[in-house]
Formats: structure tokens, C-alpha cells, sequence
């Protein structure tokens, strides 16, 4: 990395995926539980994968945005839903995202074009590329 703009700072004790975490900043403060899906109690705390969701989510939605912006592309209210799934291959567990991305006032083939910007220049899509499967969903609205 040539220049670091911001880092996040986060301490997370307790047994890994059933624990608390909190940046050093005080502004995310959460317990962890483990989902029933992964042989845990299923308690009201969140998890990584929700976490990595709305990260990714937020990330990807603010690229789309800057894409456009740079694209001069007039878009409408748009939405990024991402599910990120965890599940058994051959050499342990791995994890893999679903973006689904609605744009409002654009026809389909300028939705596929931007989310396809966005994914070239999302920080999240660019440090998964290669490393997991993310699967991506235009939708014109």
C-alpha cells in the first residue's frame, strides 16, 4: 500500500466467534454469537459473516456511487444486498458473497456496466479477487 488514508482498530476477546468486539474508537460495540447453522446456540449477538456482509455492502455501494459520479451517469436510489455464505470445500471452510445490486433510473445494460466499475474498484472486491467466489446481480430499476 503506497499510503495509508485510514486504519480501523478493532480488539475482539472472548472465544473467537462467541465473544464481544469493539473498535478502539467506541463507535462499534458488539457480542458475537454463533449462528445455529455452524452448531451454535444461535444468540443475539452477531457474527463475521453479517459483519463482512455489511462491510462489503457499504464498500461496494460507495464505489458504485463514485463510478457514477466520475461516469457522469444520473443514477436514482440504489440498494446493495450482499449475502456472504460460509460452507464446507475440500480444504475446510470457505466463504462466498452475493451482491445484488439495484440501481434506480438507469436502463439494464448501464446497471451491468456500473456494477461492473464498481467491482473493479471496490477496496473489497479488489482484496477478494482470485481469493473467494463473488457472484454479482444488476438489476435496473
Amino acid at each position: 500500500m503506497a499510503q495509508t488514508l485510514y486504519t480501523a482498530n478493532a480488539t475482539v476477546t472472548g472465544e473467537g466467534r462467541k465473544g464481544h468486539g469493539k473498535t478502539d474508537d467506541g463507535r462499534l460495540e458488539v457480542d458475537l454469537s454463533v449462528p445455529q447453522g455452524l452448531g451454535g446456540d444461535d444468540g443475539p449477538g452477531t457474527n463475521p459473516e453479517q459483519l463482512f456482509a455489511v462491510g462489503y455492502g457499504a464498500c461496494f455501494h460507495g464505489a458504485l456511487r463514485k463510478v457514477a459520479r466520475e461516469s457522469k451517469t444520473e443514477i436514482g436510489e440504489s440498494t446493495v444486498d450482499a449475502q456472504v455464505g460460509l460452507g464446507k470445500s475440500d480444504d475446510g471452510l470457505d466463504i462466498a458473497v452475493d451482491l445484488t445490486v439495484t440501481i434506480g433510473g438507469v436502463d439494464q445494460a448501464t446497471a451491468e456496466k456500473l456494477v461492473e466499475d464498481a467491482h473493479q474498484n471496490c477496496p473489497y472486491s479488489r482484496a477478494t479477487r482470485g481469493n473467494i467466489e463473488v457472484n454479482l446481480t444488476a438489476k435496473a430499476a
